[in-house]
């Protein structure tokens, strides 16, 4: 420990080893999909931390870990981006240097058995406060929130059902504060093990007691995956591909089909031909087709991303505008100051326009879909909104084409696992090149993924579920819990300081000096 202590000693050696402690957790995302290492991954970070010589020094090794958290997340980014990947992680990471702060203090020394039960609470809630900010869509939304990479286990989903994602980020980091004070501080396993029978309680809780989706219906939703199709004319050989596979469903009695984000490049109001073979198509296969149509519009200025519905008869009039735009995939923030990331990446080089209010369509036979696209999937307050507003299922075309063989397509399609199982209702995650999948109304997949390497459609069965989660009631309970939490601890350190303070014993009046500049001598 002496040697470990020594190497820290350099201010480099420990900025490393902050950004490698806190890059760790991403292994516990697709693709490695280590979900049970998200239960110690915080550990090293935590034991840098409260090791930190200062509170300078350990707000900086928040700040390095939270990049390196960020920059192993979003790597697939660079190859886009470039140097600015690199810029917009040091910009995020920074919202962990309080929490640094906040470890230290609470965990720095020997901790006291109520300083360790505090921390329980209070850390877990100063993680999810960095998690709240960076989850603005000006700031990348929240890709990547640590709860997410709990997406395929059940007694998670369960819990997502009542907190969201919020809930399971907060259990996740009570208890790699509780693992992180059992390596470290002997004298504090009481309330440690505490903190860790708690969460085991409150997840065995929820498995019991959490009202489970009632299946009171069956669809039948057909995804279509063209694939890789590049070149210069790959709008048009990627709509042939799309209709061609679209066939196929023909006689396989499906209730809507599904293609991925920008299936068609070209509005359809300025091209009557391809709305005709959509509506031959919808009547050969006797199912609406939800495209989305990513061009310039021809009755409004300026780019959209559009999810439109087909029919028989042609364009149903039903259409869903793209609201939460990526930033710099889809517009530049502060364009002014920031349009120079168009040169050294592939940064927009146009801003699209954005949408202003979700739709809920009506794909017939009753069945009501809520469409978003792309990343809009990781926002959990939109899926809870649509299904507040009476959808039936809930859809996200996308297309991460760009990123194909990184770990970005399974990282976003797991994101509809923990929508379905928040709001109780199916969804679809339909995509251009892969990957593709559908995940019932408790979460659980549904049927088999389309992989990156798939050309082709796939029909899925999916259970239709009814009645409302506790999240869906409640919502952002688990954030409101945490902030009050932050609240109060912050008022009552401020109290407990202002007592000290009064209660410190005044330092002795210096003595009083002469004009000659020597000490008075009292009663002379």
């Amino acid at each position: 420990m002496k040697t470990l202590g020594h190497w820290l000693a350099s201010p480099w050696r420990r900025s490393a080893a902050a950004a490698v402690a806190g890059a760790l957790p991403v292994l516990a995302f697709p693709a490695p999909s280590l979900w049970w290492w998200a239960y110690v991954a915080l550990v090293p970070w935590l034991l840098l931390l409260r090791t930190a010589p200062t509170a300078k020094r350990a707000a900086y090794d928040g700040w390095c870990g939270g990049f390196g958290f960020m920059l192993a997340m979003h790597h697939w980014l660079l190859p886009s981006l470039h140097v600015f990947t690199f810029v917009i992680a040091a910009l995020l990471g920074a919202l962990w240097a309080p929490w640094g702060r906040l470890v230290r203090h609470l965990l720095g020394g020997t901790p006291s058995l109520s300083r360790v039960a505090v921390a329980l609470v209070v850390l877990p809630s100063g993680w999810l406060a960095a998690e709240l900010v960076r989850s603005w869509q000006g700031l990348g939304g929240p890709w990547g929130m640590l709860g997410s990479s709990q997406w395929q286990v059940a007694p998670a989903l369960r819990l997502a059902s009542v907190g969201g994602v919020w809930l399971l980020s907060f259990l996740l980091v009570a208890l790699n504060v509780a693992v992180a004070v059992l390596v470290a501080v002997r004298g504090a396993r009481v309330p440690a093990m505490a903190g860790l029978v708690a969460t085991a309680a409150a997840t065995s809780a929820a498995w019991i007691y959490a009202p489970r989706p009632v299946v009171d219906g069956q669809v039948r939703i057909a995804v279509v995956q063209p694939g890789v199709i590049g070149g210069p004319d790959s709008g048009d050989r990627r709509f042939d591909r799309e209709e061609q596979l679209t066939r196929r469903l023909a006689g396989q009695r499906v209730d809507l089909i599904v293609w991925g984000e920008s299936s068609v490049g070209f509005d359809l109001g300025d091209r009557p031909d391809l709305a005709r073979r959509l509506a031959d198509l919808s009547r050969a296969t006797g199912a609406d087709i939800l495209v989305n149509v990513d061009a310039r519009r021809s009755d409004k200025p300026g780019i959209y991303k559009s999810s439109v519905l087909v029919g028989p008869d042609g364009l149903t009039g039903q259409r869903y505008d793209k609201m939460r735009l990526v930033p710099f995939g889809e517009y530049i923030p502060a364009r002014s100051l920031l349009g120079w990331a168009t040169s050294v990446g592939k940064a927009a080089g146009e801003d699209r326009r954005r949408g202003s209010q979700p739709v809920v369509m009506d794909v017939g036979d009753g069945l009501r879909a809520g469409p978003m696209v792309c990343f809009e999937t990781a926002f959990p307050d939109m899926t809870r909104h649509l299904t507040r507003e009476g959808v039936d299922v809930l859809i996200g075309q996308s297309a991460t084409s760009t990123f194909q063989q990184s770990w970005a397509p399974g990282q976003h399609a797991s994101l509809a696992a923990l929508r379905a199982a928040e709001t109780g209702r199916p969804m679809v995650h339909a995509t251009l090149t892969g990957v593709s999948a559908v995940h019932g109304p408790d979460g659980e997949r549904v049927g088999s993924r389309l992989g990156t390497d798939a050309s082709a459609t796939q029909v899925y069965e999916i259970p239709l579920a009814h009645g409302t989660t506790p999240y869906v009631r409640h919502g952002d309970w688990t954030v409101h819990a945490a902030l009050l939490i932050l609240f109060g601890w912050a008022a009552g350190e401020g109290v407990r300081t202002l007592r000290l303070r009064r209660s410190a014993p005044e330092p002795p009046a210096p003595p009083v000096r002469t004009a000659h500049g020597s000490p008075a001598r009292p009663g002379r």
